[in-house]
């Protein structure tokens, strides 16, 4: 059935227009429930942050107490003498000599008037005058500082001592400015003194890095000094990673790879008129006919799989083996594909050498021979787990690693001695070595990777040394398909990626740990 054919037909029941605004009642109720702006927070608010002042509310508080005097009012009649206001700034230039104006205060006296959140009232506070200019200069924050040492911050205490502070700000404006500081160099050795105190209490001695650990910011961190096993399974929101039963899943395969696997010496035993180079062009010639019709890569590794287990038990003719490799193909595209190749299709890569009746007959051949058992574990299907356990555990390029660890398994499927490793074995021999050629410093095998794959590293010795064999020789090889293939840019050229000439042989050890 075709993808358009799956589309449902168009039902009575869908909207044959789009609502319009006027017609959603959800936006009506969304206009109609828009909060209300809160009102602006009066000035000198409960600066305190304390609970336990006033019991009244603090806005009703500070209505109710009598407003601060303006200073320019308090200024005009302290001194009678002072002369207009600057039209700029809007507050008065002192007419006074610059050597006494900054040594002259005025008092600003505020009577009755207290802090939101405290009964004490609030003393006068005292501004320093300065000549009123253009560009008014802001104080230093030194002066600040030294002008709020004699003062009680405290929401009991009242507010006493000199504030310096710009003559274009007021009192509640000094307090926000940024320029404001509480805290000067002489208070960071009580911060300091705190902090000693609170790593004491936490127990990081000075020799934590010694010990095993690493203090970051008074936040004791294990090192990771152990080979620990990462768990892959840990996705559980996204279904097809199936978390709950993968390990499941792969047990079964490691279980059922032994059934759906060939005959290792079938050529020796069965075949008469077909030899190892024969079968090596064919699947050389069914790379190219993948990768030209962009088939998925479980799609060549089944359809390899399918030939060798048919030859396992037919003796077939030379002239006849391409039927059977596009026959095979054919299966494993419509088992594996969306949108598989059709019979005229597989006929024409042949060059027409076969009719649609010769592939169809054949097709049957295959499928009655196998009994239908079409889901065979093939050396993709663990590699796909095994790369994923890899990329968690090292820090070699992702991509680079699992497009290598593929070329690694599909040199296998040319050479018809590697029959004789299990498709798991492979496909964990076959990180072993990308891993290798990535990083070939870095002990390629981990305790993680012994955990998923079941293999220990002496299990694999074998196997990756005639890996090694197949990717050395690779460049030399009369069948150039899978190397032109994955010399490509989407498959990060690691074809042309060297190959040390030799693994050592301690990677090859047990485990310590």
């Amino acid at each position: 059935m075709s993808a358009r054919n799956r589309c449902p037909p168009p039902s009575s029941s869908y909207p044959t227009k789009r609502p319009s605004v006027s017609e959603n009642p959800i936006k009506k109720v969304t206009r109609a429930a828009k909060p209300q702006l809160a009102k602006k927070r009066p000035a000198l608010a409960d600066v305190s942050n304390q609970r336990n002042g006033s019991k009244s509310n603090s806005r009703t508080s500070l209505l109710s107490s009598k407003p601060l005097v303006p200073c320019v009012a308090k200024m005009s009649k302290a001194k009678k003498e002072l002369s207009a206001c600057n039209e700029n700034t809007g507050f008065p230039r002192n007419t006074l000599s610059a050597s006494s104006s900054l040594k002259s205060n005025v008092l600003v006296p505020s009577k009755n008037t207290s802090f939101p959140g405290s009964d004490q009232p609030m003393a006068s506070v005292a501004i320093l005058s300065a000549p009123c200019s253009q560009e008014s200069v802001l104080p230093s924050p030194s002066s600040i500082l030294h002008a709020l040492r004699g003062m009680d911050v405290s929401p009991s205490g009242s507010v006493s001592g000199s504030v310096s502070m710009d003559e274009s700000m007021s009192t509640c404006d000094s307090l926000k400015s940024p320029q404001f500081e509480y805290i000067d160099n002489e208070d960071a050795s009580a911060i300091t003194l705190i902090e000693r105190k609170t790593s004491n209490s936490l127990y990081i001695s000075d020799d934590a890095e010694t010990a095993g650990y690493v203090c970051e910011r008074g936040i004791p961190m294990e090192m990771q000094t152990v080979d620990k096993v990462v768990d892959i399974d840990n996705n559980f929101m996204d279904p097809q990673f199936c978390a709950t039963i993968a390990c499941d899943i792969y047990k079964h395969l490691r279980v059922s790879e032994a059934n759906k696997r060939p005959s290792t010496d079938f050529i020796e035993r069965i075949q008469k008129d077909i030899n190892t180079s024969m079968r090596a062009i064919l699947i050389d010639w069914l790379v190219e006919v993948a990768e030209e019709y962009r088939l998925l890569p479980d799609t060549l590794f089944l359809t390899v799989n399918y030939i060798d287990r048919y030859l396992s038990g037919n003796s077939v003719n030379r002239q006849r083996l391409q039927l059977l490799g596009v026959a095979c193909m054919m299966i494993a595209a419509k088992y594996e594909e969306i949108c598989a190749p059709t019979v005229n299709e597989f006929c024409y890569v042949t060059d027409n050498t076969y009719f649609k009746d010769e592939v169809l007959q054949m097709e049957s051949a295959v499928l009655n021979y196998l009994k239908f058992e079409m889901a065979a574990p093939t050396a993709k299907c663990f590699l796909r787990r095994f790369v994923c356990v890899a990329q968690a555990t090292s820090e070699v390029p992702t991509m680079q690693l699992e497009c290598l660890a593929n070329y690694l398994a599909e040199l296998s499927l040319i050479e018809y001695s590697m029959l004789c490793y299990s498709p798991s074995l492979i496909a964990a021999s076959a990180t072993f070595l990308a891993k290798f050629i990535l990083v070939p410093s870095k002990e390629p095998w981990n305790s993680s990777l012994k955990h998923h794959t079941l293999y220990q590293a002496s299990d694999l010795s074998e196997c990756v040394k005639a890996l090694h064999g197949l990717c050395c020789e690779g460049t030399n090889s009369n069948l150039p398909a899978i190397r032109e293939k994955y010399s490509q840019h989407k498959y990060k050229f690691v074809a042309k990626k060297h190959c040390p000439p030799s693994i050592p042989l301690e990677f090859f050890h047990e485990l310590s740990h």
